[in-house]
């Protein structure tokens, strides 16, 4: 009995030797084998891509399910698209996929870097080279402002100096904020999308996008950062003197905000390459709608024509235009 004993014994002890060698070698093998067949590219892995916060690869699908459109007039926008994010469905789509420039909706992806990347100590020097001109907040050499409060001046006036501002304050300098600008669009699954500056002026290389990613975007900047959100649906904003800074006052230029009930804010656009661009979100009659018209000729009246469509298409009347 006692020589049985010590031969299971010892047949008991050569398998679990056998067997931590096994697992030790399965275990090398294994992650040789993980890393050669990795189905995620390189830019989903934080190792290749900065940007990645988190996995969110919400791409939705373009199929149309609403039926007649005979109650839409002729609209001028070369590429449209209207989504419904409670019923996850198109409601109308023209050239959704076109490659088009985009103009200041740039700041959308902007304001997304900013966010995601601040400086610890909450302040952005304003230089000389921040001052481009054209749509701005009226920033001034010297000056030194907080996040929040170049958000406002990006997102509401349209500031490009805001944008180069929030850019040339990034850790590692402005081709490294536009390079992230670049990243998020790949870590969101965005294969249409190419910036080459912070603000959506052409002219400092090719920037473009289409509808479809820029409905990404925006569901992505919406449903992730409260403070975008209520940014964009702020009508007109203060931001007090400091003594580092002077005061402002700033309006929110997005059609349909003051007319429309329900209409949220995001983002305008023009650049005479772009056309006039918007991307509106509408949170009504228990949908939440995100539109984007590229390069229309009457942004404004087509928008609210697109919407008035959309709910009516889900059964809900929509609200009295409040405007001329």
């Amino acid at each position: 009995m006692g020589r049985f004993i010590s031969y299971l014994s010892t047949v008991i002890l050569l398998a679990l030797i056998l067997a931590g060698g096994f697992l030790i070698h399965f275990s090398f093998g294994s992650e040789t084998l993980l890393k050669s067949v990795s189905p995620i590219p390189d830019f989903l892995t934080l190792s290749k891509n900065s940007q990645v916060r988190l996995l969110d690869l919400w791409l939705p699908s373009l199929d149309q399910n609403h039926g007649s459109v005979l109650g839409l007039s002729a609209l001028t926008a070369r590429s449209i698209l209207i989504y419904d994010l409670v019923s996850d469905e198109v409601i109308y789509e023209k050239n959704a996929d076109k490659r088009m420039p985009m103009a200041s909706l740039t700041k959308i992806m902007t304001a997304i870097i900013a966010i995601e990347n601040p400086r610890k100590e909450n302040e952005y020097a304003v230089k000389e080279e921040n001052l481009v001109g054209e749509n701005s907040m009226g920033l001034s050499e010297g000056e030194v402002l907080s996040l929040e409060e170049l958000l406002y001046g990006l997102m509401l006036p349209s500031g490009n100096d805001a944008a180069e501002t929030l850019a040339g304050n990034y850790p590692s300098g402005r081709v490294a904020f536009i390079q992230a600008m670049n990243d998020k669009a790949k870590a969101l699954g965005l294969k249409d999308t190419h910036f080459d500056n912070p603000s959506g002026l052409q002219g400092d290389g090719i920037q473009y996008t289409t509808a479809h990613d820029l409905l990404v975007m925006t569901r992505y900047a919406l449903e992730s950062y409260p403070l975008f959100a209520q940014i964009v649906s702020t009508v007109s904003y203060v931001i007090p003197a400091t003594f580092t800074h002077k005061g402002y006052e700033v309006a929110n230029e997005t059609n349909l905000l003051t007319t429309y009930e329900g209409v949220k804010g995001v983002k305008t656009g023009y650049t005479p390459e772009a056309g006039l661009c918007l991307v509106t979100y509408l949170d009504y009659g228990r949908h939440k709608i995100i539109g984007v018209l590229l390069n229309s000729e009457n942004r404004r009246g087509e928008m609210r024509e697109l919407l008035d469509y959309s709910l009516t298409s889900l059964g809900i009347k929509p609200p009295p235009f409040q405007g001329d």
